[in-house]
């Protein structure tokens, strides 16, 4: 029983570990700033079918999808506020325009794609944000696709229905 540890003990020790675990991220060198000529900064991002190519740069907030205002092309509020996570995450809301041009999927993976290359091209702009938005998942690819149908079956793994005569 003298092994006991009370709160105040385990607060220490976790502040102690809190602070050693912080000080080698603070010294990791960041990577460099990439900006194109127009001072943009370009990545690709990637999900379900969707592939998304996204410049930003900085200005007034706005976002434009393949020419069109992003609440015109993402009519649905949810995937208007998957595109602006990235900014509310770094607390960038506002702060920088998106051009992005999106091919192939539906309207929900086209979000994931334009919210993945956001998050990347942010990163090539701003390499101090890097962390907290790698941490939130953004930069990860989300590989997650449609199971391809099965010979035999009715869908990717659905069997027919089953008749007894």
């Amino acid at each position: 029983m003298a092994d006991e540890q009370t709160m105040t003990d385990l607060k220490d020790l976790a502040g102690a570990v809190e602070g050693t675990v912080a000080t080698p991220t603070s010294t990791m060198p960041l990577r460099e700033k990439k900006v194109d000529a127009q001072g943009r900064a370009y990545a690709t991002g990637r999900r379900k079918d969707a592939v998304a190519r996204v410049w930003v740069k900085p200005g007034t907030g706005k976002i434009t999808v393949n020419g069109r205002d992003q609440e015109v092309y993402f009519a649905r509020p949810t995937l208007r506020l998957v595109i602006n996570q990235p900014f509310g995450l770094t607390e960038r809301t506002g702060q920088y325009d998106v051009v992005a041009t999106v091919k192939g999927g539906g309207l929900s993976g086209q979000a994931g794609a334009v919210l993945h290359g956001i998050a990347q091209a942010l990163t090539r702009f701003e390499p101090a944000l890097r962390s907290p938005v790698k941490a939130a998942g953004f930069l990860t690819r989300d590989s997650r696709a449609v199971e391809r149908k099965k010979y035999g079956k009715a869908k990717a793994r659905r069997s027919f229905q089953f008749s007894k005569r």
